[in-house]
């Protein structure tokens, strides 16, 4: 497993380079107090280009979300990422492994988790970052409005 830029070859070191792929920074944000997990509302967001069958494939660049009802059955979802070198072997052998949609109906169920949100959401993760911007934005309004205050974020 490659854990550096110097473990790479120059070609794709290049290419990942911070001159070239330009990080945004943020504050530092102190982690806030909430009520325990058996009483939190629970969303999954991942980024694994996921979406339900018939609905808008990701294209490049693409930096929306696609929206994922709690009841969809995991053979309605289909993934449209971008990226030649994304593996989709994981998501062929358990749904789970990019959208744990099962564990966290598990979950619920046991009590572990309060509730779980009526919606989850999916991005694809080979976009520009300030391509999300107005989307992420836009989903907070919506977890709010599902009174959504914890999420399962799945970056794949």
């Amino acid at each position: 497993m490659v854990k550096r830029l110097s473990e790479l070859p120059e070609v794709e070191a290049k290419h990942l380079s911070p001159e070239r792929v330009k990080c945004p920074t943020y504050d530092d944000t102190p982690l806030l107090p909430g009520k325990p997990l058996a009483q939190r509302r629970v969303a999954i967001i991942s980024t694994a280009g996921l979406h339900k069958r018939g609905d808008r494939a990701f294209d490049r660049d693409d930096g929306s979300y696609r929206v994922i009802p709690a009841e969809t059955p995991a053979s309605d979802l289909v993934m449209s990422h971008v990226s030649v070198n994304f593996d989709r072997t994981g998501f062929q052998q358990d749904h789970n492994v990019v959208f744990p949609i099962d564990r966290l109906r598990e979950l619920v169920a046991d009590g572990t988790v309060g509730s779980m949100a009526s919606v989850h959401y999916s991005f694809m993760g080979a976009f520009p970052v300030d391509a999300a911007e107005p989307h992420a934005k836009h989903l907070a309004g919506l977890l709010k409005a599902d009174k959504v205050d914890a999420a399962i974020l799945i970056p794949v």
